[in-house]
């Protein structure tokens, strides 16, 4: 599985103070090899024009400079070139985005996707009109997980507006898909990869699409349109954009391409972005290292500027079912572009990007029968929400349902069912995009608290070990109304359109 996947398959967050010694692979920043950088200043032309001759000087060649935020993406094969950035008069923050040298040209789900055969008497046009007449799709009979947050009821009410724009930061859409060319943004997409901004013909679109299928799964969570084909968005009204972050190959989600992503969206209409991901290549990134003190800068300003411009962010916690309220966590998957080593991080210091941000919401994986899913994350006043991302191990959907997955839509016409956070995610976006549909003028802050007030509220298990042996043990705490697995609740989509 691509690492920059991992997000909802095997996230781990962000810690504390990193030992000196293990941040950086001896095979890191040698004369020669071309790494990317963030060089963050203060937010006027003035000194980014100044700050883009010394990155000339120090043999480094600009990428693309986002004034609004004060962030310059750079490229250099100068071992020195951060030391040099970091020198430079008003510059605040500079480093690295990767320890693996640049090639030409992290989500959050678990396992193998396992697709769907549609029959063809659920393809032709008769079947569409059935469908259509009937209020439902062929494959929703099979998508417990909207039934879990009432989306299939919330239709019945409003599908969300034309007017509103998810935004997926993921591998790429493909919208070709027929059940997701007649919600596609294409005007509000682009290929971010490499930190520019790429907005011609199909460059959002996936790589390789038997590999980069995540974002175009993702996609059809949100907003999947009703129109007799496949199955049913959690708004299947509002239109999805897509944002391609991982780069060729590897999949991973670079931090120039995240800033990249979150300022396109602010300055194209985009209302909603879902982040279903970590950026690579730290799951935690701490202030006390140059390299990812500049990486969370870098994002953190981005972010923020597009919650200012009115973006509301959702975002993936991660499936390492770690307790992101701890005081320790042990990551052994970072750096994961080169070698990884073993660090003890305290996450209250070493934010995941962006799920820990302020102002992002954060949300945890339920199962069929409302539980923790197993691999997710959690952490009290760390999660914000839940929402059905699947547990294929220990949760069984009722019939017809068939699989404890979440089934959505892939590259090239297919349906397959995936788990993760990475899949609940999504639910929420769409749900989010519900909430602005009804609540046009609502601020990013509003539809936050909106979606929390509105959440389904669930008590915190006496016991959670699912496995019996203690593999994903873990306490649950607080209260009804806000715990560490569940957040204020798992988020409802009848609830968005009727309040």
């Amino acid at each position: 599985m691509p690492l920059g996947l991992v997000l909802t398959a095997s996230l781990g967050l962000a810690g504390a103070a990193v030992a000196n010694g293990q941040d950086e692979p001896a095979s890191s920043k040698k004369d020669g090899e071309t790494l990317s950088y963030v060089v963050n200043t203060e937010a006027d032309a003035g000194t980014i024009k100044r700050v883009a001759k010394e990155i000339k000087k120090a043999d480094g060649k600009v990428v693309t400079a986002y004034e609004q935020i004060g962030v310059i993406v750079a490229h250099s094969a100068n071992a020195k070139f951060g030391d040099k950035m970091r020198a430079v008069k008003g510059v605040d923050t500079a480093g690295a985005t990767r320890t693996a040298p640049l090639k030409a040209a992290g989500t959050t789900d678990v396992g193998k996707p396992k697709f769907v055969k549609v029959p063809k008497s659920k393809i032709g046009a008769q079947a569409r009109a059935k469908a259509k007449a009937e209020g439902k799709e062929p494959l929703e009979s099979l998508q417990w997980d909207k039934r879990a947050i009432r989306a299939d009821k919330a239709s019945k009410i409003s599908e969300g507006s034309k007017d509103v724009t998810v935004g997926v930061i993921d591998t790429g859409v493909d919208d070709t898909h027929p059940d997701l060319q007649p919600n596609f943004a294409a005007g509000q997409s682009a290929s971010c990869v490499g930190g520019k901004a790429d907005t011609s013909e199909g460059a959002w679109r996936p790589f390789d699409p038997a590999n980069d299928y995540h974002g175009t799964h993702v996609a059809g969570i949100v907003a999947a349109p009703r129109n007799g084909v496949g199955v049913a968005g959690a708004a299947p009204g509002v239109k999805v954009a897509s944002l391609k972050v991982s780069e060729e190959e590897t999949s991973l989600f670079y931090s120039e391409a995240v800033v990249c992503a979150m300022v396109f969206a602010a300055d194209n209409g985009v209302e909603i972005t879902n982040n279903s991901y970590y950026t690579d290549p730290w799951l935690f990134n701490c202030a006390d290292h140059d390299d990812q003190a500049a990486i969370a800068d870098a994002v953190s300003r981005a972010t923020k500027y597009a919650t200012d411009k009115g973006v509301t962010h959702v975002s993936s916690a991660g499936n390492s079912s770690h307790d992101l309220a701890a005081s320790e966590i042990v990551d052994d998957t970072s750096p994961n572009d080169t070698k990884p080593v073993e660090r003890t991080v305290d996450p209250a210091e070493c934010p995941d990007l962006p799920s820990m941000l302020p102002g992002v919401t954060s949300v945890s994986s339920t199962g069929a029968e409302d539980g923790k899913s197993y691999f997710s994350n959690y952490g009290l006043d760390e999660v914000d929400v839940s929402a059905p991302g699947g547990d294929r191990r220990y949760q069984t959907p009722e019939d017809p349902a068939k699989d404890g997955g979440v089934l959505s839509t892939m590259p090239e016409g297919d349906y397959a069912y995936l788990q993760g956070t990475s899949m609940a995610g999504p639910q929420v976006a769409g749900v989010a995009a519900l909430i602005k549909s009804k609540h046009p003028e609502s601020s990013p802050k509003e539809i936050a608290w909106m979606l929390k007030a509105q959440a389904k509220s669930v008590t915190c298990p006496e016991e959670y070990d699912p496995d019996g042996k203690g593999t994903y043990e873990a306490d649950c705490t607080g209260l009804k109304g806000n715990n560490s697995f569940y957040g204020h609740g798992i988020v409802d989509a009848l609830a968005a359109v009727k309040k």
